[in-house]
């Protein structure tokens, strides 16, 4: 038997909260975090409106020295090690030393891209000809394991740091990825999570494929709707979140509070197979994914009573719920209690499995399932699945026992973890 893992940690930087108490009471409120963008007016795009973090000067000047603010060109890095940050303080984890790493503690943080604008200011320099001025932290903004680099810096990690990409499919693989090394006595706790820019250079290709909602730009709270009717297309967004893991054993050695136990979970590929495509997943392996993480986590697909989906506001959510309903073999008012967060911020892309499952996983202190919004006119594909009580519109008391989670990524990649309620 591996060790038992739990989570003692959480952080997040989301385009409708920033820290766990503004974040939380956005979910449970209904309020959302996508805005009207003037920049991607000026550029002329099609969808106007987005989900970015309010970050300002006294904030961030809160987790970075001035030495390293210096020449920081790169939102996702902001973001990471603020949720990093906040979720290891969660915890109730000291920063090693300065002489010695924390041998025991790593991280596992992804990410899709990062720093694409330091990454284009460093291009006009070189075309102009002033490679010189670049700067030397260049390098660290636009690699993709920056913000692993950073966060291991600031907290003194020195077991594995490293970071994962695979797409929206990323933050949910990352949870898996520190699961498995922990419960092979690898390591005792990982800080894991993901972080995605924000801006025009990040959206503009989702722009270009017109999968982008184009008639909500005077109206962007109503522009997120899964699971609806009139959904048109997701918005984008960006942030991160961040969430600490650790084996029973170290939580309970310590004290730590517990906010919930990680029971297993799995990671597959569609191929590009039968109906999968780069952009479109392939029904029979998101469903093989959540049937191989619920026996991955040693339970029955009876036992699941609410699952936060992937659910992007597009017309796949229908195929999604049904996939769900075949892997879980439950339909209609036996079907567990289902939620999409994308209605709130939007699909923060990489960071997206991430930030969601923190909110997930909050769902088990607050004793609360958290509504959906914009789906007052629900799509009559669901409907035929599912009963309507099952996609509760406001925030509705119930204490969840076992939770699933899933993403699903662009490449045909998926990822399903199993939360439970820690007893």
């Amino acid at each position: 038997m591996g060790k038992r893992v739990v989570i003692t940690g959480l952080g997040v930087c989301a385009p409708n909260g920033i820290g766990l108490k503004e974040f939380t009471k956005s979910l449970q409120e209904g309020t959302s975090g996508i805005r009207f963008d003037k920049q991607l007016q000026d550029l002329e795009f099609a969808c106007q409106i987005a989900g970015e973090p309010q970050l300002n000067e006294a904030l961030i000047n809160q987790y970075f020295t001035p030495l390293q603010l210096r020449g920081l060109n790169a939102s996702g890095v902001l973001y990471g090690v603020i949720a990093g940050t906040d979720a290891w303080k969660d915890a109730g984890l000291a920063i090693a030393e300065k002489e010695t790493p924390d041998w025991d503690s790593g991280i596992i943080f992804g990410t899709g891209i990062l720093g694409v604008d330091k990454f284009r200011e460093s291009t006009h320099l070189v075309d102009s000809k002033n490679v010189r001025r670049i700067g030397s932290t260049t390098v660290l903004q636009t690699m993709a394991s920056g913000i692993s680099a950073y966060l291991g810096g600031i907290l003194g990690c020195g077991n594995q740091v490293t970071t994962n990409s695979s797409a929206c499919t990323t933050g949910t693989e990352g949870i898996l990825m520190a699961y498995d090394r922990i419960v092979a006595g690898k390591a005792k706790r990982i800080l894991t999570g993901s972080c995605s820019d924000s801006g025009p250079y990040v959206w503009g290709g989702f722009d270009a494929m017109r999968i982008l909602p184009r008639k909500s730009n005077e109206n962007p709270t109503k522009g997120s709707r899964p699971m609806s009717a009139s959904a048109a297309g997701f918005v984008p967004g960006s942030g991160a979140g961040a969430l600490v893991l650790e084996s029973l054993e170290s939580a309970q050695k310590r004290g730590a509070k517990i906010y919930a136990e990680v029971l297993g979970g799995a990671v597959n590929s569609g191929g590009q197979r039968g109906k999968g495509s780069m952009t479109a997943p392939n029904s029979l392996a998101v469903q093989r994914c959540i049937r191989e993480a619920v026996e991955n986590a040693g339970i029955q697909s009876s036992d699941v009573d609410a699952i936060n989906g992937h659910l992007t506001a597009t017309a796949k959510d229908p195929t999604e719920i049904e996939n769900w309903t075949k892997a879980l073999e439950r339909d209609g008012e036996d079907f567990p209690y289902v939620n999409s967060f994308k209605g709130l911020f939007g699909h923060c892309l990489a960071a997206s499995g991430s930030i969601e499952s923190v909110g997930a996983v909050l769902q088990f202190r607050e004793g609360q399932v958290f509504g959906n919004v914009n789906c007052e006119d629900l799509h009559p594909e669901i409907l035929e699945l599912v009963d309507k009580e099952k996609i509760p519109k406001k925030t509705i008391p119930h204490s969840p026992k076992i939770m699933a989670k899933a993403s699903f990524g662009f490449g045909d990649v998926n990822a399903c973890v199993i939360f439970k309620a820690f007893s």
